[in-house]
């Protein structure tokens, strides 16, 4: 892909998700420092929290290259910052994506990821005309997992021994999302 991407600024009933703003950039060292949120991440926490101005960077560079999207999620009712979820590597030839989310931990089991992804998705859908999306959950979080299969993923397979953070070695469930599963999750959601 050789255009740019406009980042979207999505609102859902209780949350908008939106670009990345310089203000954000306190809430998102908080959040990724956090080793409680980031205990099934593929990297450990960030050691240096000027991590945060090449995300920002990165997210800039994703826009204007055209390679995917990542947003801050907030709550609308009072702003809240409560995480980010990100489309990347989109592929217009194959027309496929990576999803990829987290959450502040007091967010967790308020359904906040499944209509932040859920928001996303249907824009990465419709605006880019993808065919599939894929994600991959450390085979431990059961609950991203779920989230994932609320909004119509099937199980694809198990990396072995894919992710080796801080000396600890994990597996990674694949997960893929094809458009016609979308749609079908949606109507069950309905």
């Amino acid at each position: 892909m050789t255009h740019a991407l406009p980042t979207p600024t999505l609102d859902t009933a209780r949350l908008r998700l939106r670009p990345f703003a310089d203000h954000d950039t306190a809430d998102l060292v908080a959040l990724m420092t956090d080793r409680a949120v980031l205990r099934y991440w593929d990297e450990p926490p960030w050691p240096d929290p000027a991590r945060a101005d090449g995300f920002l960077a990165g997210c800039r560079r994703m826009a204007e290259d055209g390679t995917g999207a990542r947003v801050a999620v907030e709550r609308r009712e009072d702003g809240a910052f409560l995480g980010w979820c990100s489309l990347t590597g989109y592929d217009d030839v194959h027309r496929s994506a990576t999803i990829t989310y987290v959450l502040r931990q007091d967010a967790w089991g308020h359904g906040y990821a499944t209509e932040a992804v859920g928001a996303i998705l249907d824009w990465a859908f419709a605006t880019l005309d993808l065919n599939r999306v894929q994600g991959e959950a450390d085979t431990r979080n059961v609950a991203s997992a779920a989230v994932m299969g609320k909004l119509g993923f099937v199980l694809e397979g198990t990396l072995r021994e894919d992710c080796v953070v801080d000396g600890e070695v994990s597996d990674s469930w694949v997960l893929g999302l094809l458009r016609r599963d979308r749609e079908q999750a949606r109507a069950a959601l309905d």
